[in-house]
């Protein structure tokens, strides 16, 4: 079975998408840049080592939706919080990698780095330097713990911290750091890198 990268994409709707960044920029432009963003990730994630899929919300819409390349498969992220939508993807056959959709700098060697650290450990995540992480990935060799995610401070710089208190007992590596996109900070940083985004 080949490996599954599964990006975690929402409705590039304004108000609904990148709203901290909204509000700097305003909802037209940050749903815009989202979408555009997005578009360019799947394009450079394509690759015949993995199966890429798109992990969707809201359910029906995202099934629904021509936004997004005809030609991925979809999954309804589901319910609940961040936790409940990455580990329902986690729990699919692996080798699995999930990834945000908001990391400018991602490219198939940060993909393959990631994948490759799964042939050696049970797990794999992708640090980001507010705390966090932009990926998170699970071999498949062995059953996800029971408390995956378990009173995770999510979208705190203890995230990452708290993610891997629940993965006591697994091996787990640490691939590239990279940063999202959250504000326009942010996104000035991602320009700087090479990374194109809207004009205010």
């Amino acid at each position: 079975m080949r490996p599954r990268l599964a990006v975690m994409v929402k409705e590039p709707r304004p108000g609904r998408v990148k709203t901290r960044l909204g509000r700097e920029i305003g909802t037209v432009p940050a749903a815009w840049w989202f979408r555009h963003q997005c578009a360019a990730l799947l394009r450079r994630l394509r690759d015949p080592r993995w199966d890429l899929a798109l992990a969707v919300s809201p359910d029906r819409d995202g099934l629904e939706s021509r936004v997004w390349p005809g030609d991925l498969p979809r999954i309804a992220q589901g319910g609940g919080d961040l936790g409940d939508r990455m580990g329902r993807l986690l729990r699919l056959p692996g080798p699995v990698i999930v990834i945000g959709a908001d990391i400018p700098g991602v490219t198939r060697a940060h993909a393959a780095r990631a994948l490759h650290a799964l042939g050696s450990h049970d797990a794999v995540i992708g640090p980001a330097a507010d705390g966090g992480y932009w990926l998170i990935g699970l071999s498949g060799r062995r059953a996800p713990p029971p408390g995956l995610f378990a009173g995770v401070r999510w979208s705190t710089e203890h995230a990452r911290a708290d993610t891997l208190a629940t993965m006591a007992g697994l091996r787990v590596a640490l691939t590239d750091m990279l940063s999202d996109v959250d504000t326009l900070a942010d996104l000035q940083a991602a320009r700087h890198l090479g990374s194109s985004g809207p004009r205010r």
